[in-house]
């Protein structure tokens, strides 16, 4: 069963929680509850929810999260990287990882915003629309996620990370790349951020392709909150980059 659903989304996938390895040496066993596309759709519903409350708790309270956003972005790491590896704990595991991101997502967007008047709410309102619209395209097969578009968006999201971890090794020599700075206004800057932004949305549709699988094959019924979990992890950096993107922007 599972080696058929690991051909049919293959092993190219951007998001580092949704790939096909996720259904690696796990089975339904004598349990018959088994993943549904209703369940999984559910489960990101709840954990939208909890990112939701979470955020605007810490947006009007950010005078206390500010100080916290590097505990709340290391936490959310160690979560996520518990939740990969431990994939049954994700019912668990999953609406904390939400609520952290929430918290997390909260204080920076008040720190752009205390910038950029209304800047949260239109990175929110384009991070959804670019989300509501992909899940459209998916459904209707106007959009499909390929071996050669999964390759791509692959490699892309690949040279993405490898550049922001340089970037991140640069910042404790007091230095960093640039055109990643959310304030460089720079057009080559710009078009940089934009870049990342479309390749973080089409990341969205690997994982549909990955979730509408797991439904297809009987995956085991914890999986339905991790595949909630992926999607989170892929909305949350499209959010980041958004914010990102029209910072730039308005700053010119």
């Amino acid at each position: 069963m599972f080696s058929i659903m690991s051909n049919h989304i293959g092993y190219r996938s951007g998001n580092p929680a949704l790939t096909n390895k996720s259904f690696n040496r796990i089975n339904t066993g004598a349990s018959s509850e088994v993943m549904t596309l209703e369940g999984a759709v559910n489960k990101t519903m709840i954990c939208l929810v909890l990112l939701f409350t979470s955020g605007f708790y810490a947006f009007r309270n950010a005078e206390y999260w500010m100080g916290l956003v590097w505990p709340l972005a290391i936490g959310g790491l160690i979560i996520a990287i518990i939740t990969i590896f431990k994939k049954t704990w994700s019912p668990v595991t999953a609406p904390i990882y939400a609520v952290v991101e929430g918290l997390l997502l909260g204080a920076i967007s008040m720190v752009f915003e205390s910038m950029f008047e209304g800047i949260a709410f239109q990175a929110i309102f384009l991070t959804f629309g670019i989300f509501f619209s992909l899940l459209i395209l998916y459904k209707f097969k106007l959009i499909q996620a390929t071996e050669n578009f999964k390759l791509g968006v692959a490699a892309a999201t690949g040279g993405i990370f490898l550049v922001y971890m340089i970037s991140f090794i640069m910042s404790f020599f007091g230095s960093g790349i640039p055109v990643l700075d959310p304030f460089n206004s720079s057009l080559f800057s710009i078009g940089v951020s934009l870049f990342i932004v479309v390749i973080a949305s089409l990341n969205l549709v690997v994982d549909f392709d990955f979730i509408e699988a797991g439904a297809e094959n009987g995956a085991p019924k914890y999986m339905e909150w991790y595949s909630a979990f992926g999607l989170m992890v892929t909305l949350v950096w499209l959010y980041l980059e958004i914010l990102k993107l029209l910072s730039k922007m308005r700053s010119r």
